[in-house]
């Protein structure tokens, strides 16, 4: 898979020339490189790297290890010029992909001259690696290099470090040149003596398995880190959400929106580092899947800023996802993509006994909401049980919300069109309100927490024509009250009922009780048509969804 890395590579350069420090995954004793085989036999046979570099082929062994070039074609490709350093490296070599940040370390002593020393915390991915992944793993060596530069200037840990791997790399040639057979790697032994070889290998290992990366550099500076599209794979093998992808997601946010942690609230404030935000500890205790984010920062005394900020946060790392709060009226329907596994089911089985999943997730075949599932009759054990099944099912993505929309489609009883181009002259009947052309919620562009949280729509520029409100009012005027046409007519300039805003969302940003839109639909149901679908904002990490 593109997502996990070949090989991590550490170099140096300084002015004792170009060397290479550490590799791992390392080549076996029987895979050496057939140049050092070359110069044990012929001590006086001269290679040239430019040669070697296109002679060599540059495969990619069965277990992923990175094989082909020799420690010092590779300590020449990634010692770069000073001129390149605190810039983006990326070098791809027939099928691999080197991505890197080189670090430059200035002279410590003002006398001395040419002292300065490079260092380069290299990863070797496959060359089809998207430029995503690719970003990701820069973002990396970058935090990598700073803490060795913080570390260094602190207590000169990279240099005492860099000491103990060149001189093992010495004693290790100078026994291979003293027993001709002999096929010792001195990166086994540089990973017994060396905690900075030990800390690069665990990055290694956490990168191709879990994707979370945290560590203590010397025991000293903490480097977090976390692969998206490894972290989200969690409920679907293959499936990979980019950091583009989520971030669409932490734009579409809105206030209306909550949060459903994936983890017990416990074990997440557990694995906290101990220099975690305070506001963090806060939003996680006072969370409930049942709260909106609004309600979250109130109850958490924290801005709503914040809180967006905090749960992007948990988003990114795959600590929690977005939902609507869970309400009576929330519709949900099987996931498109829903994976059922023999593990699953006996998860299911041990959390809630007695229960089949096949059996209940069937019940959502069609779409199906909360309050068709309650029953008067049952006792307040049993609706508890319902609750915790749904977020059971949400948080392994098998359960879909959808939202109803509203379209206006006038009939031969109704008006004509009231949100069409030419309801107003030279300007669109939504001026002022938030669209989005594809029908699929408000444009992420034009929303702001710094504007008005209620009612942002504003009345000033959105002037209906005389014709088309004398359509909207004439339109069974004698039946039904003038408060339900004006609402109606209130709507439909604003732009609410052309299929982008589903109801939640109306009912957040006007203020607007779910009874007095329901009521709406009802009465006027020959010229409002209502779809059923998800909220683009939670449908992000759906491949079906993520794939248009």
């Amino acid at each position: 898979m593109e997502i996990t890395p070949l090989s991590i590579i550490l170099v140096k350069s300084d002015s004792k020339g170009d060397r290479m420090l550490f590799r791992y995954p390392h080549s076996t004793n029987h895979q050496r490189d057939s140049s050092q085989c070359l110069k044990k036999k012929n001590p006086y046979s001269m290679i040239i790297a430019e040669d070697s570099l296109q002679s060599i082929p540059f495969p990619n062994s069965t277990n992923d290890n990175l094989t082909g070039l020799s420690d010092e074609v590779l300590s020449t490709l990634f010692a770069v010029k000073p001129e390149l350093c605190e810039l983006k490296f990326e070098l791809k070599v027939n099928d691999v992909r080197f991505v890197g940040h080189p670090t430059l370390l200035p002279s410590r002593g003002p006398k001395e001259i040419n002292s300065s020393m490079l260092f380069n915390v290299v990863f070797a991915l496959p060359a089809q690696a998207s430029q995503s992944v690719v970003r990701c793993y820069y973002d990396l060596s970058k935090r990598l290099g700073i803490a060795l530069r913080h570390e260094e200037k602190r207590c000169s840990f990279l240099t005492e470090e860099i000491k103990v791997m060149v001189s093992t790399h010495d004693e290790v040639a100078a026994r291979s040149e003293e027993e001709s057979d002999s096929d010792e790697s001195p990166y086994e032994t540089i990973l017994q003596k060396s905690s900075l070889a030990r800390d690069l290998k665990c990055i290694f290992n956490s990168l191709s398995t879990s994707g979370i990366i945290n560590i203590m550099i010397n025991k000293w500076i903490q480097v977090s880190f976390c692969l998206p599209q490894k972290v989200h794979q969690t409920h679907k093998k293959g499936f990979i959400v980019d950091p583009e992808i989520i971030n669409r997601c932490l734009d579409s946010l809105r206030p209306y929106h909550g949060l459903l942690l994936l983890t017990e609230p416990m074990d997440l404030m557990d694995s906290l580092p101990t220099d975690h935000s305070p506001a963090l500890c806060r939003l996680i205790q006072m969370y409930n899947p049942l709260k909106s984010l609004q309600t979250l920062a109130l109850d958490s005394d924290l801005t709503l800023a914040q809180v967006f900020q905090l749960t992007g946060h948990l988003v990114y790392w795959a600590k929690a996802t977005v939902i609507y709060p869970l309400c009576e009226s929330n519709i949900y329907v099987v996931s498109p993509d829903a994976v059922l596994t023999d593990r699953m089911l006996e998860a299911f089985s041990e959390q809630f006994p007695g229960m089949c999943l096949l059996q209940v997730i069937s019940d959502f075949s069609l779409p199906t909401s909360i309050s068709q599932k309650l029953n008067p009759l049952i006792q307040p054990q049993q609706q508890t049980q319902l609750v915790k099944i749904i977020i059971w099912l949400l948080k392994n993505h098998l359960l879909l919300q959808l939202h109803t929309y509203v379209q206006y489609m006038p009939s031969v009883h109704g008006s004509s069109p009231v949100n069409t181009g030419d309801a107003i002259d030279g300007a669109s009947p939504t001026d002022g309100l938030p669209d989005d052309e594809s029908g699929a919620g408000l444009d992420e562009s034009t929303w702001s927490l710094n504007s008005t949280l209620k009612g942002t729509p504003t009345e000033s520029n959105t002037d209906m024509p005389q014709e088309k409100r004398d359509d909207i009012y004439s339109y069974q005027s004698d039946t039904y009250p003038s408060d339900d046409i004006i609402l109606l007519e209130r709507l439909c300039r604003l732009g609410y009922f052309k299929g982008g805003h589903h109801l939640e969302e109306i009912m957040y940003l006007e203020n607007i009780r779910r009874s007095q839109l329901l009521q709406i639909l009802d009465k006027f149901r020959d010229v409002l048509i209502t779809s059923e679908s998800e909220d683009p904002a939670m449908a992000l990490f759906y491949s079906q969804r993520a794939a248009l």
